[in-house]
């Protein structure tokens, strides 16, 4: 399975921005659908979760980001809005197929003050 994330760039306070992650390969279920993001010193946290129909946010982005999937397209979304400078990151993609996780390259998210 090949993860493939997009869609990241400089945007101001208050902005909003939309990732995507597509996956490729031997997929037959995706049991799994997450997006972490990784601040610079900081440790890779789970901020969105897409599982069984059910989405969890971390409170930090709670009410302001949105996670949704594509299923004909094996893809995911990432909807961020009233964006703030420590929303700054790079942001990855992940999803679990057959019990094994899978990660995509990461994509930066910048919000500048």
């Amino acid at each position: 399975v090949q993860l493939q994330a997009s869609g990241g760039g400089l945007v101001q306070d208050g902005g909003s921005l939309r990732i995507s992650c597509a996956a490729s390969g031997r997929i037959f279920k995706i049991d799994f659908m997450g997006w972490y993001r990784q601040a610079p010193g900081k440790e890779r946290e789970l901020i969105a979760a897409l599982s069984s129909g059910s989405t969890n946010y971390a409170d930090s982005v709670k009410g302001r980001f949105t996670i949704a999937r594509d299923n004909p397209k094996n893809s995911m979304y990432l909807q961020m809005n009233n964006l703030k400078p420590e929303d700054t990151a790079v942001y990855y993609c992940s999803v679990i197929v057959s019990s094994r996780q899978y990660w995509g390259q990461g994509t930066q998210v910048t919000v500048s003050s």
